[in-house]
């Protein structure tokens, strides 16, 4: 009896009289599935993910090291924040200095400097900024390479005055300035907006002012490059004289930026003239001074600059000289901006990129149809049937001008008109999950687990950005395993290498 009244009881669960069951994976399914059972090989895969640059995956090794009850060390920490870093990923970064924290590992100077790195290739100097305030509260000691990382940051952000700032503190503190200081204050100079007409004499009296100057070999961050980008000739030309009279040639990316100096500014026969002298010197053909040639001739459209361009390509296609998809669709966007002329250029792209089944992207195609359509142009042209429908099937997937993510809209319009309710779903924070920013997690009414479980489906069917996040973790576990599994735990996988 007691049995029946606690089956039918309110308060009392079938589970509850039962028993719970634990549904256990065995210990050879576990190893199958598993990666890294310590923080040695957890360190392991960090690295290897870090040089194969998916940062993404950064967070989810972490959670999986929690799920196992690895501790990570200091180091594991240091790799970490040293991915994020060079992926660009703040939020992640954060997250593991306050884990750190959390672990009772307080911080150290080479753990802070990584995380100023971090803000200055964001371009967020007030944060960067706010970690050096942090180092004093913690009673950390900034390095000189703490100064330099700073100034960097603030440089990025063309943060004039804080960058002299910095080295008035560094003066005092008794740090002299090195080349990387140098390169921070002319950076400064540079992003600092609008550019006045003394930048120029500025950046040329710190070139003067610094001493012992490297040589171009061992940094391409020096005045010289950082000074080609003016598109100040005067200017460009004495710099190149100093560098010049230190004895120093200048190499192939100093040359690229001369190149571009010239043609930025109109001259198209220097600019050519520094082309040839370099494909005459008998030195290797280079697939970036081809493009550097064919996007300055093209500034201003002029009918020489436009033909120049041309002749440039055909010579590099014959020449066996290919060019990687990036570059392709960046020159194919600039020669779509042509308003006048017969579109050759642009013609001619499109046709190189379909005879090397390059896939264009999506800016490239929409300026290449628009300029078509402004053209009096048969509407059976086979060209521009290929390029409108690959225009469409873009826009379509991923939601280009002003009808962005129409998927997204369809299905939530297409929700509601069946039930008011789902007009609530209120998207998730990306502060507050660990989803990356592209991928989106709903808060779903508590009370209709079939009706949300119905809609996340649907959504996860239409676009992998919706999927839930018990979803994304499994894609991005399954993503791991397969590069690192290990294969004395899977003989299916032995052909997979660690790294």
């Amino acid at each position: 009896m007691k049995l029946l009244q606690s089956l039918s009881g309110h308060r009392r669960s079938l589970v509850r009289v039962i028993g719970r069951r634990y549904f256990a994976a065995s210990t050879e399914e576990y190893a199958k599935r598993n990666y890294a059972n310590n923080d040695a090989e957890y360190n392991t895969v960090i690295t290897s993910l870090t040089s194969q640059r998916r940062h993404f995956l950064l967070r989810d090794v972490y959670d999986d090291m929690m799920l196992d009850g690895v501790k990570p060390a200091r180091d594991t920490f240091h790799s970490l924040i040293v991915g994020t870093m060079k992926g660009a990923r703040l939020q992640d970064a954060f997250f593991f200095r306050d884990e750190m924290k959390a672990m009772g590992l307080v911080p150290d100077v080479a753990l802070y400097n990584f995380l100023i790195s971090t803000c200055g290739k964001c371009e967020n100097s007030q944060q960067a900024i706010q970690i050096l305030e942090e180092m004093k509260r913690y009673e950390v000691k900034p390095t000189g390479q703490t100064f330099i990382c700073l100034l960097s940051a603030c440089a990025a952000a063309g943060r004039l005055d804080r960058v002299y700032a910095i080295v008035r503190d560094m003066t005092a503190a008794g740090l002299g300035l090195n080349k990387f200081c140098y390169a921070g204050l002319i950076a400064a100079h540079m992003n600092k907006t609008p550019i006045t007409d003394d930048t120029a004499s500025k950046i040329i009296e710190l070139v003067e002012q610094s001493k012992g100057w490297s040589s171009v070999e061992s940094t391409r961050d020096n005045a010289e490059n950082v000074m080609m980008d003016l598109r100040n000739v005067e200017a460009m030309e004495r710099l190149l004289d100093m560098l010049r009279k230190d004895g120093n040639t200048p190499d192939v990316y100093i040359l690229i930026q001369i190149m571009r100096c010239y043609l930025h500014s109109g001259d198209l026969d220097r600019g050519q003239k520094v082309f040839e002298d370099y494909m005459n010197a008998g030195k290797p053909p280079m697939a970036e001074l081809y493009a550097t040639l064919v996007e300055g001739a093209m500034v201003g459209y002029t009918p020489r600059g436009m033909q120049l361009a041309l002749e440039t390509l055909e010579k590099m296609t014959a020449r066996g000289i290919r060019l990687n998809p990036k570059m392709v669709n960046d020159l194919l966007l600039a020669a779509s901006g042509e308003r006048t002329g017969g579109y050759t250029m642009a013609n001619y792209l499109w046709d190189l990129m379909q005879s090397r089944n390059m896939n264009p992207w999506p800016p490239a195609v929409e300026a290449y149809y628009r300029g078509l359509k402004e053209r009096d142009i048969p509407a059976d042209d086979q060209r521009l049937i290929l390029v409108s429908r690959t225009y469409e099937n873009q826009r379509l997937r991923f939601g280009q001008g002003t009808e962005a993510r129409p998927r997204r809209r369809f299905i939530l319009n297409l929700a509601s008109q069946r039930d008011d309710r789902l007009r609530d779903l209120k998207p998730l924070s990306p502060l507050k999950t660990h989803l990356p920013r592209r991928s989106a997690a709903f808060r779903f009414p508590r009370r209709r687990p079939l009706l949300s479980l119905s809609l996340c489906l649907c959504l996860s069917l239409f676009s992998p950005s919706y999927l839930t996040t018990t979803e994304w973790r499994s894609s991005n576990k399954s993503q791991i395993i397969k590069l690192f599994h290990k294969r004395t735990r899977n003989p299916r996988m032995k052909g997979e290498k660690l790294g």
